[in-house]
């Protein structure tokens, strides 16, 4: 079984998290949505708060799974038996970050990345300009997913 780990804080899950998971989709016979708990970063919402945010709008897909975890991401994926990580590039510089983490993750594990670009009217939504946006009152449902 091929097994695709699509991971992320999530915070929150936008229009083009969704967009990276719909299209990851087709690669795998399962893809887990991994919820990351970052220290580093200054997540608004909580842990499962964010998991079951995920899991409503992926509701009825029986192969798309929804797990947070707070290790490594190598060690996530041994655990769920994944092969691959999945993850969105919207720019050079998340290009440079990623392929960085992917040679480590690789020499760590033989975990392979997936890298999946933005499409290119997505490509300037991220978590953070979101949550910016809603800190000072903006309406933000158009860069979130609807709830199938």
């Amino acid at each position: 079984m091929r097994i695709g780990l699509f991971t992320g804080t999530f915070d929150p899950f936008t229009i083009g998290h969704k967009s990276i998971a719909d299209r990851a989709l087709p690669l795998f016979d399962k893809l887990i949505i991994a919820v990351a708990l970052s220290n580093s970063k200054h997540t608004t919402e909580e842990m499962e708060e964010r998991v079951d945010n995920i899991k409503s709008i992926f509701q009825g897909f029986d192969n798309i799974e929804v797990k947070a975890y707070s290790d490594l991401t190598i060690d996530m994926a041994k655990r769920e038996g994944a092969k691959f990580i999945v993850r969105g590039v919207r720019s050079v510089n998340d290009f440079e970050y990623e392929r960085e983490q992917a040679d480590i993750n690789h020499r760590l594990s033989g975990i392979e990345t997936v890298l999946l670009f933005s499409e290119p009217n997505l490509s300037s939504i991220s978590s953070s300009m979101v949550r910016e946006l809603k800190s000072f009152g903006k309406d933000v449902t158009e860069f979130l997913p609807k709830k199938d």
